[in-house]
């Protein structure tokens, strides 16, 4: 018994800002800091991001998402057997925003959050898989709606607050769905996480939880970007690495491969360490920014939509998240 990947589909809001409008509004928010002209897109590899409408909340990117995705496969909401949102993103502390984004799809199925940073979709395909593999369901929803715009320091006392924020300068927001089904052919066949949590204070989003419940300035993403690569290169290489090893096939063998973007500059020396062809990655990240969760989705259906990949063919899903964790997926399609 498999699960197989039967339809993705994602949602960008129409709302494009670029770098420069990026660096403009720090200037223009911060009392006498400006930035370095052009430094973001620079640094990253950004020309612009998505940004949410201020009255859309995250449930509402993954419903347009799920939406789309279910009128494409001709599946009702009420034929679903279960519903995960992953996502870093939520409507609110409890409850669970699946909750939220299942009223407004019309599902009656049980459900619940998978929440992992950036790992949070990946995670929560990693869970629907082995449920339909275990029996317990047959036809599985996952879903993420991402609006990390909302955790941006726009707000600047000086250059070293303006470094300590810059990750969240790289952010995008985006909404992505994925529909499993039980399948005794093709369907997820390897996944593999791993994790190194003595690094979990790199890159943090402190407010909301019980060491900072209500303290306004703690609801800004932070992170020290040199660190965070450096952790994940310690380990990283391997598990994406023993992934091949253990399934006996190489990169050429994938139609696709996602991976986790968050700067240019990362991506390629990332895919410089792993040995991935340039033809086979889906580069999202100068179009549409670093979409958190959402990412890895988001290219799978930009992939099929450009005919990259389809039925029969191999994608490979790599993942990395503060934490700082890890994952691979493999899956035929």
């Amino acid at each position: 018994m498999r699960a197989r990947i039967r339809g993705v589909a994602a949602h960008l809001p129409a709302r494009m800002v670029t770098s420069a409008e990026v660096e403009r509004r720090v200037a223009d928010e911060s009392d006498g800091f400006v930035p370095y002209g052009g430094i973001v897109e620079r640094m990253t590899g950004i020309r612009v991001r998505h940004v949410a409408r201020d009255d859309e909340q995250a449930s509402d990117l993954a419903v347009a998402a799920a939406g789309k995705l279910l009128a494409n496969e001709g599946v009702a909401a009420e034929q679903l057997d279960l519903l995960v949102f992953g996502s870093a993103s939520q409507d609110l502390v409890e409850p669970a925003t699946a909750h939220i984004v299942a009223a407004k799809l019309g599902a009656r199925c049980p459900v619940f959050d998978v929440k992992n940073a950036c790992n949070s979709f990946l995670n929560a395909l990693q869970t629907a898989d082995a449920l339909i593999r275990t029996g317990q369901y047959g036809r599985v929803l996952v879903c993420t709606g991402e609006v990390p715009s909302r955790a941006i320091r726009w707000r600047v006392r000086d250059r070293a607050q303006f470094v300590d924020a810059f990750a969240g300068y790289t952010l995008s927001d985006a909404g992505a769905a994925m529909l499993l089904e039980r399948g005794h052919a093709g369907g997820v066949f390897y996944r593999d996480f791993a994790a190194e949590s003595r690094a979990w204070d790199i890159g943090t989003l402190p407010g909301g939880g019980t060491m900072h419940p209500r303290d306004p300035d703690y609801g800004y993403f932070a992170g020290d970007g040199r660190r965070l690569k450096d952790a994940f290169l310690l380990k990283g290489p391997g598990v994406f690495l023993d992934a091949l090893t253990a399934t006996g096939l190489t990169w050429d063998d994938f139609a696709m491969v996602g991976v986790h973007q968050v700067t240019v500059p990362y991506l390629r020396m990332l895919r410089s360490a792993l040995g991935i062809p340039a033809d086979r990655l889906v580069v999202t990240l100068p179009d549409h920014g670093n979409m958190a969760a959402a990412t890895l989705p988001v290219q799978l259906a930009a992939a099929i939509e450009e005919g990259r990949c389809g039925p029969g063919d191999r994608i490979a899903l790599l993942g990395l998240a503060g934490g700082v964790s890890l994952g691979v997926v493999f899956a035929e399609l």
